[in-house]
């Protein structure tokens, strides 16, 4: 059973950067893509970014951080990254690391393993 969690959480004022990691353990073998995803109380969860996790090192962003959130780390080191700048109040929310065998996705019930969540509270 692949394991997930993640880490770097916390609290910091707008502008400010954050990273978090996702260490992998367990059959990364069952891997082909990662990714992270986020959720406030009373919404969606909701795609942040992906990578695939072998040699080709495909990623996607949404949207809302493309430019501002860096996605890293692959099977060499079996952990993940997602460095976050220019970090906004709207960026409060649990972030959670996933992970699914299978092509690159940003629907979240394809991924099939699931972190425990960190927080990350941007204040104005």
């Amino acid at each position: 059973q692949v394991q997930l969690v993640e880490s770097g959480g916390g609290s910091v004022q707008a502008g400010r950067s954050l990273r978090l990691s996702c260490a992998v353990s367990g059959p990364t073998y069952a891997i082909d893509t990662m990714g992270w995803f986020r959720q406030v109380p009373g919404k969606e969860r909701e795609f942040v970014a992906a990578v695939s996790w072998w040699k080709d090192r495909i990623t996607y962003y949404a949207d809302s951080v493309k430019g501002r959130f860096a996605i890293s780390g692959g099977n060499a080191q079996n952990t993940m990254y997602l460095q976050m700048n220019s970090l906004k109040p709207e960026d409060t929310a649990v972030f959670y690391c996933a992970a699914r065998r299978g092509a690159l996705t940003v629907r979240d019930n394809e991924y099939h393993y699931w972190g425990q969540g960190t927080q990350v509270t941007v204040s104005s």
